[in-house]
């Protein structure tokens, strides 16, 4: 069992301190675990030149997680929560925490002591020192779940244009990257894929992983398929998202040839041979009929993402006049 950390505190009062660091922490029934990672990151904070903030997310806890952490809360200065009644996964926790956090850095961690706190510096580090823009750990250590994380690793780096090795893992990363985060279940496993795909500059840093201290894994199996269909539709929206026409006229287009090609052999066939081709009639209208189908979904399509680039558009502009309002 791990020893309580003490530590000479640097007091920190959040009402006179900027806070600039903003620690996310999804919690579900956690509360055997709560007490010691608090410690641990009070113990990390009062060394830290810069503000800190704990933002602990009950993503719908069934244990004893809200009074442990009313409890902490009254312990700790720098301690925010944020409770989901019933449990509604990581990415939507993660975005609750976000809209509760004030620091411009954010940081996703866990509360199971897999990743210890005292690492967080080395993530915060080159994005306060403007070397990177977001910043992700490498897991070092034995991995339960190694074989399942290397196939979706694997196959994430054979979709997209990925510069790190792991990108389900611990990250510090700008508030402005999850401002512009697609609020999509499960889709903060591919925050790095569209960070580095908007341009944001992306590293790397070996992060030591612990066995878990308390508690379960989260982890189901079930995960994976829906964890291959997420990459599918974020590698579409990655390529066609903009222009879904691309995609969907070029089949289209493509049908319609198919279509006319077996026309002309079914046409040259009856006049060569007087006999008709029913599989080429059958070709022929399969092609057009699903051809059409195509087209009209890549037109639709283009009117969703005008649509989209509008309410891009709007946000950017309200974005800038809250700003305004709040310097003034």
């Amino acid at each position: 069992m791990s020893t309580p950390v003490t530590s000479a505190r640097r007091p920190l009062d959040l009402s006179t301190e900027t806070v600039r660091v903003s620690v996310l922490v999804p919690a579900k029934d956690e509360a055997e675990n709560l007490p010691l990672f608090l410690e641990l990151c009070d113990a990390m904070i009062a060394t830290q030149p810069v503000g800190y903030e704990v933002v602990v997310i009950d993503d719908g806890s069934r244990d004893d997680t809200p009074t442990v952490l009313a409890d902490l809360a009254a312990r700790y200065s720098w301690l925010r929560t944020v409770r989901h009644r019933a449990q509604r996964g990581i990415a939507d926790a993660l975005r609750s925490g976000y809209l509760a956090a004030t620091g411009d850095i954010l940081v996703f961690y866990p509360a199971d002591l897999q990743f210890k706190p005292e690492d967080i510096p080395r993530l915060v580090e080159p994005i306060l020192e403007d070397r990177s823009d977001m910043v992700t750990g490498f897991k070092q250590g034995h991995y339960e779940k190694a074989f399942v994380s290397r196939i979706y690793n694997g196959l994430s780096r054979s979709l997209f244009d990925s510069p790190v090795r792991d990108l389900n893992n611990v990250k510090a990363y700008r508030r402005v990257i999850m401002d512009e985060q697609p609020a999509r279940p499960d889709w903060h496993r591919y925050m790095i894929v569209l960070a580095h795909a908007r341009g944001y500059t992306v590293s790397e840093i070996p992060v030591p992983l612990y066995p878990r201290h308390a508690g379960k894994s989260k982890f189901g199996w079930g995960r994976i398929p829906v964890g291959v269909l997420d990459m599918l539709a974020v590698w579409f929206e990655l390529r066609f998202g903009q222009k879904p026409l691309l995609a969907f006229g070029m089949l289209g287009a493509g049908l319609f040839a198919l279509g006319v090609l077996a026309g002309i052999i079914a046409l040259a066939l009856l006049v060569t041979q007087g006999t008709g081709q029913r599989w080429a009639w059958t070709l022929i209208q399969t092609c057009l009929l699903l051809g059409s189908i195509f087209f009209a979904t890549g037109l639709l399509g283009e009117q969703i993402a005008v649509t989209r680039a509008e309410q891009k558009e709007l946000r950017r502009l309200l974005d800038e006049v809250t700003t305004r309002r709040r310097e003034d």
